[in-house]
């Protein structure tokens, strides 16, 4: 949810398969940076390989460009990756989150092959 100049993201921390939990601590509400956060529900292995490939852009896009990302390129990058695999999708919905420009919050959810 977004507020004046402030957002909030929340998500359950249970790991299971069908009725049965596995773990309790799962994380997947992830930093980008500072002022933008990431949220992948859906299935674990898939999420966990998804937020390695986008840290790892995030860390490129940060040499090339010594800055970091506003969350709308990164809901752009997730897009645009998420469609790059449409035939063979990541089963998660991602949710971003953060702080743009001037303080003003930004919030961007998507289904499994990247549409906003």
């Amino acid at each position: 949810m977004v507020g004046k100049n402030c957002f909030a993201i929340a998500s359950d921390r249970r790991l299971g398969v069908q009725l049965q939990t596995i773990a309790t601590d799962f994380q997947r509400i992830s930093k980008i940076h500072d002022r933008l956060f990431l949220g992948l529900s859906g299935l674990a292995t898939d999420a966990q390989t998804l937020y390695q490939r986008l840290v790892f852009r995030h860390k490129l896009y940060q040499l090339r460009e010594e800055r970091d990302m506003k969350p709308e390129t990164f809901a752009n990058l997730v897009s645009a990756i998420l469609y790059e695999k449409r035939f063979g999708p990541y089963f998660c919905q991602p949710v971003i989150a953060g702080l743009g420009d001037e303080d003003k919050p930004f919030i961007c959810t998507m289904d499994s092959i990247g549409a906003k």
